[in-house]
């Protein structure tokens, strides 16, 4: 072994050393697979609950008062859709100055505030919420948290009279050319984090087993319409961060309900097409460099293929190691960006249109990566970068939050 493969190790002993162990591993509940067997055999330990703990709980404290805002809340006269049916406009389609009351037409880059967005809301509201309450019920367990984070769950998933219906067929619609898209489905990457909640949820008792079959139904019927419906097999297709997601989330959910068909599937689309159409043989990604925000892009596309190798990794498949006969990989995508993360001011390509100040954040990204990859120097990295951004589009694009769900009590490096 290496003296410098040693040193990683031994930093990534120490990393968080001295912080207080909480259990934080996915469950064998519900159909989902320890996070052990899914994130590759225990070499050394970290834990993060000493330090996660200070900015868990203060968001879980503001949240404790705040009740479930659903779907049913709010309406569109532009949805073609019924209450149940969430609807979302395509950021970057505008009134035509030339056609006032014909078809929007694109501006790339540039969101239309006059699109209907209290869907979306509700959405990253729920995103972020219950993630936070249930990180904070790991750490404490105190119920308060836990039943807390239930209650929006019932609310969004169970009840008859305020649940969502399991598809995004109208997300994203453009006035006059589209009543929904296949793009819209990238608005359910907040469900990821939500989904990685439930078996905690389910072991604090605060879901009973009902609750969690049903959502297991729910979350059931939600893969089949992504893997079979024409806006899913659209987004499932794209040649970006928006194919990435997909498989990032298709992959969380068939893990919750026990879909390893779907799982299969992932973890095949994730060797065979988003490493070798997105990743360049230098790491660049050049789907994401040619947008208008690729600084944005690029973080937001790395931050889904690691989050799909948080979610698929085996002992013995370890997908942050995995790289194509050139040598094309998350390993080498990730060393392309991390410089300028450092030095951002040494980014070489064009600054993003809109909220280039506001990155980089405190993304998982790159504490996955530096376990994944045993690169001590990413997790030291990671724990300088500022947390909690209060930026709407900032929080948009920053779907996984709470590391403390998706790491075992030591996390394995």
């Amino acid at each position: 072994m290496s003296k410098d493969l040693i040193s990683r190790r031994r930093f990534c002993y120490s990393a968080l050393a001295g912080l207080t162990t909480v259990s934080a591993g996915r469950l064998p509940l519900v159909g989902t697979q320890s996070l052990s067997a899914r994130a590759g055999a225990p070499l050394h330990s970290i834990e993060l609950a000493a330090f996660e703990h200070k900015r868990v709980l203060a968001a879980a404290n503001r949240y404790l008062g705040e009740r479930p805002i659903t779907l049913t809340g709010s309406s569109s006269p532009r949805s073609a859709g019924g209450k149940h049916d969430y609807f979302s406009e395509g950021d970057y389609w505008w009134p035509d100055p030339k056609n006032p009351t014909g078809p929007y037409i694109q501006r790339d880059g540039l969101s239309n505030p006059d699109n209907f967005t209290a869907h979306r809301h509700a959405l990253i509201r729920l995103g972020v919420q219950v993630p936070a309450l249930t990180a904070a019920w790991v750490l404490t367990r105190d119920g308060r948290y836990a039943h807390h984070a239930a209650e929006h769950l019932r609310a969004w998933f169970i009840r008859p009279e305020t649940m969502m219906n399991p598809n995004l067929q109208y997300a994203q619609a453009i006035h006059g050319r589209t009543t929904g898209r296949g793009t819209g489905i990238i608005d359910t990457i907040h469900l990821v984090e939500v989904v990685r909640s439930i078996p905690h949820l389910a072991e604090s008792k605060a879901l009973n087993h009902s609750e969690q079959e049903s959502l297991k139904h729910w979350f059931s019927d939600y893969v089949e319409w992504l893997a079979t419906s024409k806006n899913g097999q659209e987004e499932r297709d794209a040649k970006n961060n928006h194919g990435t997601w997909w498989v990032a989330q298709v992959a969380e959910f068939a893990s919750f309900v026990g879909d390893t068909r779907q799982m299969d599937f992932c973890r095949d689309r994730y060797k065979t097409v988003l490493i070798p159409h997105q990743v360049a043989a230098d790491g660049t990604l050049p789907e994401e460099l040619r947008r208008t925000k690729p600084y944005n892009y690029c973080l937001f596309n790395l931050a889904g293929l690691t989050t799909i190798c948080q979610v698929l990794s085996t002992k013995e498949d370890n997908l942050f190691a995995f790289a194509l006969p050139d040598g094309r990989g998350l390993a080498k995508a990730i060393a392309f960006m991390f410089p300028f993360l450092k030095s951002k001011t040494s980014w070489p390509y064009a600054h993003d249109v809109e909220y280039y100040q506001y990155w980089p954040i405190r993304q998982p990204t790159w504490l996955f990566a530096g376990v994944g990859l045993e690169q001590p120097e990413y997790v030291s990295f990671w724990k300088t970068l500022p947390d909690e951004p209060e930026v709407e589009e900032i929080v948009r694009n920053n779907p996984i939050r709470q590391p403390i769900l998706w790491l075992d009590r030591k996390t394995s490096v």
